[in-house]
């Protein structure tokens, strides 16, 4: 994965991404060189390096009257990072607490982009004693570079996984190795095109569509869920081994 995605994941945007990385790179400049490392406008590196210096993730210096910045030791960005989910973690009681006090509860959650269908694979991680899956396994494994890693820690979970995939390549070839990723797989026919996936686990499903841009749904409900289960049963057992 490239650098400025992870510095993305962790919170930045993409000139804040740029103009850390540059810095980095740099080891401490102007702000003119570090513009030009970022190539972007000195005005909008200037506040993006301020920013910076906000989050703890830069500082700064005068050198013979010129202010200089220094990028933080990614290994202080790492510890920032620890230190934000230990608070987080330490609040999550009293954050509980007015979640359970609300009337209305939300059923349904919408995301655009890749970081709700992150969200929704590190749910599945935390709920899911079985997942079952409709999928376009081609356009699942392009639109989400490091699905990867999340078959490698559903594995550690222990978390087994049937999946009904349109026929392709990657799903042949995925359907070889799959009792070794807790993975049953049924194949059925191309010549019904989709591009997308759905997820069945708990009292939940999740549809994931990887059209022109990714966007994902979550439907929190029983009656919904066992409607879907039903679906996905029936066709595993039309399907052949």
């Amino acid at each position: 994965m490239q650098l400025e995605t992870i510095l993305k994941q962790y919170g930045l945007n993409q000139k804040q991404a740029k103009v850390y990385l540059a810095t980095l790179e740099l080891g401490s400049a102007s702000v003119s060189k570090i513009a030009e490392k970022a190539n972007l406008p000195r005005s909008t590196t200037y506040i993006t390096l301020e920013n910076l210096q906000e989050k703890g993730l830069a500082s700064s210096f005068k050198k013979k009257s010129i202010k200089w910045f220094s990028a933080q030791d990614p290994k202080t960005v790492i510890d920032l990072a620890k230190q934000k989910l230990k608070l987080i973690e330490e609040s999550l009681p009293q954050f509980l607490a007015i979640y359970a006090t609300a009337t209305a509860k939300p059923d349904v959650r919408f995301y655009q982009g890749n970081e709700g269908v992150h969200l929704i694979l590190e749910e599945i991680l935390a709920e899911a004693k079985e997942l079952l899956s409709f999928s376009s396994t081609a356009d699942l494994f392009k639109a989400i570079e490091d699905y990867p890693n999340f078959v490698k820690r559903r594995v550690e979970h222990k978390i087994s996984v049937r999946v009904i995939a349109r026929d392709s390549d990657i799903a042949r070839e995925r359907k070889k190795t799959g009792q070794s990723q807790l993975r049953q797989m049924k194949l059925m026919p191309a010549d019904f095109p989709h591009h997308g996936t759905i997820y069945i686990w708990a009292n939940k499903v999740a549809i994931l569509s990887f059209g022109y841009k990714t966007s994902s749904l979550v439907i929190e409900s029983e009656e919904m869920m066992l409607v879907q289960k039903s679906m996905f049963e029936m066709i595993w057992e039309a399907l052949p081994n």
